[in-house]
């Protein structure tokens, strides 16, 4: 239910530090999409097979899982604050020693160390938004999301200029580094003073049976696994987008390659529009809702597409997946971060690296199914992700008002 009182006003504390928020995320996305245009060079530089160059590219997720679970950790030992600025200045370094390397091991190697570092920042960057969101007392979580988009765009931008241009990659990839590692650190200076607020105590339990206790235990992480499913969805309709959107418009359905590029796109510019939309419909509605309505729209519209194929109605189809998966990854990891019984930062942390299994597993899914029959049938995951969001969106909330911990202002 909507209220009608007008907004809070947020104190300077919270404004500076939305501000050093919303660099950090525009500096992760735009670390690792600033490399992605010299793949090309580097697999023709370093004269590897496809085979070889995959196995390389995979020690980033890779890398993501095995750091994944020790952000929690991290964040609570020296704060969400320092992590994140720490994490990207590192990732920043892995993905300058993977381009510039002259074999393969440097190339994964340098992935690997990016992927953890990727991993680790996630985590603490979102915790510390949520830290500014619950000053701000409103949704904002879905603006940082937006401009974490906004820096993949521009962090593409710069990495295909410089293809153009013949910058010479370890060149290109320093001058990223510094760039982006300044950056960070500067976001620093805004960030939210002191330590992570610490979880409230849990309500005492001396009067409640073992067996009440052993079900409120099963119900939560019931719903932790549920928040996975529901992040792991967004991760697959984006990575099916990422990964074969170009190949279905052009293989099959036979589109140019500038309108087989346009699918991407599509889902990359959709996802931005709503996750902009994004809050203010959060506000309105609450998380669940508007999960479910993004799921309908996710089922709807791709499987639409994949049912009746045409050039335009799949480029339509990936926007309107976009569209409908841009606030899930944010929603889960808020309820995750909230949910009673876990210590600080833990829920965050096991949402934000299960959610990456889906990055890791959705491709060869899609891939076995394509080669087995058609690119079209693998990509019915897209619409099944949909349906499984409209099913567990039920475990988030349907809260206006945000609490949980008061950071002073």
């Amino acid at each position: 239910m909507s209220s009608t009182s007008p907004k809070p006003r947020p104190s300077d504390v919270a404004v500076r530090a939305r501000f050093g928020v919303a660099v950090l995320f525009f500096t992760n996305g735009a670390i690792f999409a600033n490399l992605l245009p010299r793949y090309p060079e580097i697999l023709r530089g370093l004269d590897l097979s496809n085979a070889a160059f995959g196995l390389a590219v995979a020690a980033f997720p890779l890398g993501a899982l095995l750091a994944g679970l020790s952000a929690g950790a991290l964040v609570r030992r020296f704060r969400s604050s320092r992590v994140a600025v720490a994490a990207a200045v590192l990732s920043a370094v892995g993905i300058l020693v993977g381009g510039a390397g002259q074999s393969w091991l440097a190339l994964a190697a340098g992935l690997f160390l990016a992927g953890a570092m990727d991993s680790i920042t996630d985590v603490a960057q979102n915790s510390h938004a949520l830290r500014v969101q619950r000053l701000y007392r409103r949704s904002i979580l879905n603006s940082f999301h937006a401009i974490w988009s906004i820096g993949a765009v521009v962090g593409g931008i710069l990495g295909a200029g410089a293809a153009q241009l013949g910058i010479p990659i370890p060149l290109h990839l320093a001058i990223s580094l510094v760039l982006f590692a300044t950056a960070a650190l500067v976001a620093y200076r805004f960030l939210l003073p002191g330590a992570e607020p610490a979880e409230p105590e849990a309500a005492p339990v001396e009067h409640a049976s073992r067996g009440a206790a052993r079900k409120s235990s099963l119900a939560k992480y019931g719903v932790l696994v549920a928040l996975v499913l529901i992040a792991s969805a967004g991760a697959i309709v984006e990575d099916s987008g990422a990964s074969w959107s170009a190949i279905y418009l052009a293989g099959p359905l036979g589109a140019s390659a500038f309108l087989a590029g346009t699918g991407f796109v599509a889902l990359q510019g959709m996802q931005f529009v709503g996750r902009i939309l994004g809050d203010r419909l959060v506000d309105r509605f609450g998380q669940r809702a508007v999960a479910r309505v993004g799921g309908i729209v996710v089922f709807l519209g791709m499987g639409t597409a994949l049912a009746f194929p045409t050039v335009a109605g799949t480029i339509a189809g990936f926007g309107l997946a976009g569209l409908g998966v841009s606030t899930l990854i944010p929603a889960a990891m808020q309820a995750a971060d909230e949910l009673p019984g876990l210590r600080a930062g833990t829920g965050l942390t096991i949402v934000s690296w299960l959610m990456r299994v889906g990055f890791l597993v959705s491709p060869p899914i899609v891939g076995f199914i394509a080669d087995n029959s058609a690119l079209r049938f693998g990509l019915l995951i897209v619409p099944a992700a949909g349906l499984m969001v409209v099913l567990f969106a039920g475990v988030l909330s349907n809260r206006t008002v945000l609490h949980r911990h008061s950071d002073p202002a």
